[in-house]
């Protein structure tokens, strides 16, 4: 099959409501998701609205726990050929088709969905954020088509999510840390090269700001900062240098050019005492 899904809203029927498994999977579909289609599956959304009078796909029994028809899915990555169906199964497959725009945030409203294929397809724009709604989703598939953005952290939150493939699109930044997230391997992953962190190689390069006392407008602190150094290594040098002086004089007694150096000094400010006294005893006399 190929084409354009389109609903005329006049005419749709009200089996849609009652939809549990959607597969269109492996086709020649174009355009838009069929969004209509999709606000429609009231029994994605709560199993309540289901009209008991109809039973849906043949089923007269509601006790029963799987319906009496095989289907052939691809499920967490895999073809699974089943030869019934479990009856609170409700999935979405729509992959392997020629299908463009963006992911409807009406995906979001279908909490009651299991499993949701879209990869292989040319959707493009972010991944929204509603499905982290899907508190039931087990599996999601996006892999191979032309989305970018982030990954929104509240899928982190999707308790029963044991298998996601968001591979071959554009999307970068760090990957949602914790809970399931931390099962995923590498292969989710691939061919985004702007994504970062566990579980991929490349790390996020978080930049710290320096400290606050140093970041000054007119640079005073960082001057500061660099005169101080000027003299913590001044100071080192002189210390060191007092060391080797008092080594050599320790270990060669007292050298004589010392002695002599001090002992000037020593004469020259006995003379001047000397000379001060002479004039101070010379004006007492006249």
């Amino acid at each position: 099959m190929h084409g354009s899904l389109r609903v005329n809203s006049s005419k749709s029927s009200p089996f849609f409501s009652k939809i549990q498994i959607f597969d269109l999977s492996s086709n020649y579909f174009s355009g838009p998701l069929p969004v209509r289609y999709i606000s429609s599956f009231n029994a994605i959304i709560n199993l309540k609205k289901q009209d008991s009078a109809r039973p849906y796909m043949g089923v007269q029994d509601f006790t029963s726990a799987f319906y009496a028809y095989s289907i052939g899915i691809v499920m967490k990555g895999q073809d699974r050929e089943f030869v019934k169906i479990f009856t609170m199964w409700m999935i979405i497959d729509l992959s392997n088709n020629q299908f463009e725009g963006g992911i409807p945030n009406v995906i979001g409203k279908l909490n009651l969905l299991k499993g949701l294929n879209l990869s292989h397809n040319n959707l493009h724009g972010d991944i929204p954020t509603s499905i982290g709604n899907l508190t039931s989703l087990e599996w999601l598939d996006l892999s191979s088509n032309r989305l970018s953005g982030t990954i929104p952290n509240r899928l982190a939150d999707l308790p029963f999510l044991s298998s996601l493939n968001v591979s071959e699109n554009q999307l970068h930044g760090q990957i949602p840390q914790g809970k399931q997230f931390n099962t995923f391997g590498n292969d989710s992953y691939e061919g985004n090269k702007g994504l970062c962190g566990f579980p991929v190689s490349k790390g996020c390069n978080i930049i710290e700001p320096p400290p606050p006392n140093v970041l000054e407008k007119d640079g005073s602190k960082s001057n500061i900062a660099f005169g101080w150094k000027v003299v913590l290594i001044g100071y080192g040098c002189g210390v060191v240098f007092g060391m080797c002086v008092g080594y050599v004089v320790f270990q060669t007694g007292k050298p004589k050019w010392l002695v002599n150096l001090v002992e000037s000094q020593q004469e020259m400010r006995r003379r001047r005492k000397s000379k001060k006294g002479n004039r101070s005893s010379r004006r007492r006399r006249i």
